[in-house]
């Protein structure tokens, strides 16, 4: 079931869900290569920048002086010109933010995706793995809490956050520089990358073992579908000779006593009973319950996940061949 609101909407895929999943790691992914891509180091620029001293040291030949920030570049797996073209005393730490906000980037699809399977697991559709002697509650044994999922959204939280402090740090910074950036930068840089890293690690374990209930989520379909196939219930009443405006007032007033006794006696679905009943469809529950197909409902989804995973994924596991074969273990 997809959902708006967090309300049944219509029906999707499993496949569908995850290709949303992740498609925003693939667009961290992006965002981490541009970053790659667009590193430059600071070379040597002097106490605030200046270059003062290498003009003493070299006579005040500029060109020694570049040429010496392209070795150094090239000594540091840096291209020859990938040098930042001025600093203060330090490169701008508005690199440190860029750094930082991919990383929290990862952190905010992983938490996507783990909060989106706790809700899950609540419906008893999908859920994390479950090891053989693992506790679900240290007082409900019958339980089998989400802790993995729970501890993505926990060290997320944490990068999110983190990500602040590189952000006040380049704003705070005066003139071209003061010590109070290295205290926290130590700090902050290190434990985002370490945060990161685990988050990551535990997504591998999580997704390696995902468990997935094709038969909940069968049953919690068919007992929405009667309401979102309203309009093709219509539409085979009105090919019988029914008048679509009547028709559509009594599939509203059907849709609401259902939902009523659903919602207020606890009771199943019996919209379809309802309509059955209804001379004014002319239809049998038979021939409704025979257009109740969840399938016939998802729309471009299957197809959707096949093209995802041919014209994006694929490429990516092509160029990462190492990559794909990563596997992670979780003390739980």
């Amino acid at each position: 079931m997809a959902y708006t609101h967090c309300q049944p909407a219509q029906p999707t895929t499993v496949g569908k869900r995850a290709t949303l999943w992740a498609n925003e790691l693939v667009m961290d992914l992006q965002e981490i290569d541009h970053r790659l891509a667009t590193l430059q180091l600071r070379g040597v620029k002097g106490t605030t920048g200046t270059q003062a001293s290498f003009m003493e040291l070299f006579k005040g030949d500029a060109a020694k002086i570049r040429a010496v920030d392209a070795s150094i570049a090239k000594e540091m797996g840096f291209a020859p010109d990938a040098v930042i073209p001025v600093s203060g005393q330090t490169y701008s730490r508005k690199v440190d933010a860029f750094i930082l906000n991919a990383l929290a980037g990862i952190a905010q699809s992983c938490m996507k995706f783990a909060t989106d399977l706790r809700l899950l697991a609540n419906f008893k559709e999908m859920e994390e793995p479950f090891e053989k002697n693992q506790i679900g509650s240290s007082a409900m044994p019958y339980k089998r809490n989400p802790m993995r999922c729970e501890r993505i959204c926990a060290l997320s939280r944490y990068l999110m956050v983190d990500v602040l402090n590189p952000s006040f740090t380049t704003g705070t910074q005066w003139f071209e520089r003061t010590l109070d950036d290295s205290a926290n930068k130590r700090v902050a840089m290190a434990e985002g990358f370490l945060a990161a890293d685990a988050i990551l690690n535990i997504m591998l374990n999580v997704t390696d073992g995902i468990v997935v209930y094709p038969k909940v989520i069968r049953s919690r379909l068919m007992a929405e579908l009667p309401f979102m196939a309203s309009e093709n219930i219509m539409m085979q009443a009105v090919e019988k000779g029914g008048n679509r405006q009547e028709l559509h007032e009594r599939l509203r007033q059907h849709a609401i006593a259902a939902g009523k006794q659903v919602k207020e006696e606890g009771l199943p679905n019996d919209m379809v009973d309802r309509i059955a009943a209804d001379p004014a469809f002319g239809l049998t529950k038979e021939e409704i319950v025979a257009g109740l197909v969840p399938e016939n409902f998802v729309g471009r989804a299957p197809q959707q996940v096949e093209e995802f995973i041919a014209n994006v994924l694929q490429p990516i596991f092509d160029a990462n061949p190492d990559a794909v074969e990563q596997h992670a273990s979780l003390s739980v």
